[in-house]
């Protein structure tokens, strides 16, 4: 298998970020699936690299990146030293990340374009349902443990009016101690564009097949709204996976040479799915 790591993709003028690709060497074009973590994540996270192997092995052209502004950096991916860019991200940014990374890997000679696929965890889940339903390139979607509703997760009541008031609240990141910023541009981003990043609206609008992965024992995105998106969904699936939590039983740094029996399940279900 061929594995091609940090390789710098160009978002705009001044923007860029890191993506890693897998293949195994077939003379055959691969389709293509690219996967986009989550909040405070990062591709390089857990067993991340060992679940995209995982796929890659079974015929796919497999890409995980690191969002522009998710407060790494192309000469450190691994941590969070950029709180800057961190503060400053948005959706609208994501969504131009996530279509700059489609669009460098789709014209790849390996690549089968007729047939890519995304997969988002946890806020990329969203991220992948709002991409799909605008994309024409975009042929099917799985959302890992994925939100169903971008607008709850805004601080609310004297929170939020104190956030607006200040322009920056911190989150604290419990992995790395970090005080991670959140600017009020966020929200003025979400707000400008409410309908386009409405996760329902998207779900409900989407002509695509798509997989829902969802942990019982998930203690960030409760079971519920998986069964909101299945609910929604047009064209869906949705796998529960009794006691697995929100990250699927990995854990950061991941040392080990298997995959944990919950995302060694979510692989499973994934390849069997975009393989239909």
């Amino acid at each position: 298998m061929k594995a091609e790591k940090n390789q710098v993709i160009k978002v705009s003028a001044t923007i860029s970020l890191l993506a890693d690709a897998y293949y195994p060497e077939l003379t055959k074009k691969l389709p293509l699936v690219i996967f986009s973590h989550g909040y405070k994540g990062f591709k390089d996270w857990g067993a991340w690299e060992l679940a995209m192997k995982s796929i890659a092995k079974e015929g796919f052209y497999v890409v995980k990146f690191n969002f522009s502004h998710n407060g790494t950096t192309l000469d450190n991916p691994l941590e969070f030293e950029d709180l800057e860019a961190f503060g400053k991200n948005t959706y609208s940014q994501e969504q131009r990340d996530l279509t700059a990374v489609i669009n460098h890997f789709k014209n790849h000679i390996e690549v089968d374009r007729s047939q890519i696929s995304i997969i988002g965890h946890s806020r990329g889940g969203g991220a992948v349902l709002v991409q799909a339903l605008e994309n024409n390139d975009v042929a099917k979607v799985v959302s890992w443990a994925g939100v169903a509703d971008f607008k709850r997760r805004f601080p609310q009541g004297a929170r939020f009016d104190k956030w607006k008031e200040e322009g920056v609240f911190y989150g604290l990141n419990t992995r790395t101690n970090q005080q991670m910023p959140h600017y009020f541009s966020f929200y003025l981003d979400y707000e400008a564009n409410e309908r386009k990043f409405d996760i329902q609206n998207c779900a409900q609008h989407l002509k695509k097949p798509l997989l829902i992965v969802q942990g019982t024992a998930d203690e960030a995105v409760p079971l519920k709204e998986a069964e909101w998106l299945h609910l929604w969904a047009k064209s869906s699936e949705l796998y529960v996976i009794e006691g697995a939590n929100h990250v699927f039983g990995a854990s950061h740094p991941w040392d080990k040479n298997e995959l944990p029996l919950d995302l060694s399940k979510v692989i499973d279900q994934t390849v069997a799915f975009l393989k239909k």
